[in-house]
């Protein structure tokens, strides 16, 4: 089996990045991701929201070319014959909407971190943004780059847990227990960027879109009690949610960024007519499969039971850790193979697969779900249009 990352392609990728300037945790994360596998090359940045910042920062990186803000790196880069191909949007949530329109309308592809963007107005323009361009919009829910997450879509696809009655997803989290003033603490605490959703955009949304991709069932309705445990907190930073999935299927998703002893706890249960499966973000290389009436079993990544999906998202044999930043990687990984081939005019193998605009806009739609729900004590509504 040839791993996807072995693959030789054309030249690398020109990169640029909106955002993750210095001190940005989230833009060091993508550019290890986009040149682990040495498929893209970053030359251009507006790293920042201040002229002087972005600046500073592409000086430190060394980037060839630096910008004061993004729009005028979009026009710019355009016009260059080896201007970039690709941008990677790193920015808080309310920047990510107007960012990628620019570069989009230019027909330069987009590589978004999620959430999509901060309210659903703006999700349903960006959606309508990518449509309208020739580019491809890749979303960055980096869990479903993870083998073993694709092993257990591919199994459930196959029918071998049958059809899917309840799912159970969690994503508990401790950093934000107390009052913090630091700067990811900072903008993800403020509805003006963050959006109306806390805990359940930053990390709500990791899970809702987990449960969607590995289950391949969509939502119909849910019921949701949000609450901000810290005094004076604008947004949730716990969430309690019961789902009801299209098909019947019903589920519970749990976020928390107020849970002492958890550090990054992603786990998710799915249990069908005929077995279940389990998997914990933070012993990613290991899936549980219980055939009901039967031992539950260990599948390892690369390990006997591991099936081709899994394999294309491996690097080394088993028994080696792949985590976190492997499987963000192999977001970057697809998204190179898709570009590639866009640049004749042609679409990307079948197997390759990333979260898309759509899958955003789902997230977004999750979020304004939820804090209607709570705003009328937990009632159950249906996901907006």
């Amino acid at each position: 089996m040839v791993s996807a990352k072995n693959e030789t392609h054309k030249g690398r990728i020109r990169l640029g990045m909106v955002g993750g300037g210095n001190d940005a945790f989230i833009g060091g994360v993508h550019r290890i991701a986009a040149r682990l596998d040495d498929h893209f090359e970053l030359l251009a940045g507006a790293l920042s929201s201040t002229p002087e910042k972005s600046i500073e920062s592409g000086a430190a990186l060394g980037l060839p070319r630096v910008y004061e803000d993004f729009k005028t790196m979009a026009i710019r880069e355009a016009r260059r014959k080896d201007g970039i191909e690709a941008v990677s949007i790193v920015t808080p949530n309310h920047v990510h909407y107007q960012a990628a329109r620019e570069f989009l309308k230019r027909g330069i592809h987009v590589i978004c971190d999620k959430p999509l963007t901060s309210t659903l107005a703006d999700a349903k323009k960006l959606v309508k943004a990518a449509e309208a361009s020739d580019a491809l919009f890749i979303l960055t829910h980096n869990y479903t780059g993870y083998p073993m997450v694709r092993q257990a879509r591919e199994m459930i696809a196959a029918g071998e847990i049958g059809k899917i009655r309840v799912v159970q997803v969690e994503y508990p989290q401790d950093w934000l227990t107390t009052e913090q003033d630091f700067k990811q603490a900072e903008w993800r605490t403020d509805p003006a960027r963050s959006g109306a959703g806390g805990s359940t955009g930053d990390i709500g949304t990791h899970a809702y879109n987990l449960t969607c991709f590995v289950s391949g069932l969509d939502v119909a309705e849910l019921a949701a009690d949000l609450t901000a445990f810290v005094p004076g907190r604008q947004v949730d930073d716990n969430a309690h949610v019961m789902l009801r999935f299209e098909g019947g299927a019903k589920g519970m998703l749990w976020c928390s960024q107020v849970a002492p002893g958890n550090e990054n706890a992603l786990r998710i249960r799915i249990y069908g007519e005929t077995g279940g499966l389990e998997w914990a973000q933070e012993d990613p290389n290991y899936l549980w499969h219980t055939p009901f009436g039967s031992p539950k079993r260990l599948i390892t990544r690369g390990g006997a039971g591991a099936g081709e999906a899994a394999a294309r998202m491996s690097r080394v044999p088993p028994g080696h850790p792949e985590g976190y930043l492997e499987g963000f990687a192999n977001i970057y990984a697809e998204a190179a193979q898709a570009i590639v081939a866009h640049r004749t005019g042609d679409k990307a193998a079948p197997e390759v697969m990333f979260p898309t605009v759509q899958d955003g806009l789902k997230g977004v739609q999750f979020v304004d779900a939820c804090v209607r729900s709570a705003q009328r004590n937990a009632a159950w509504v249906k996901l907006a249009p």
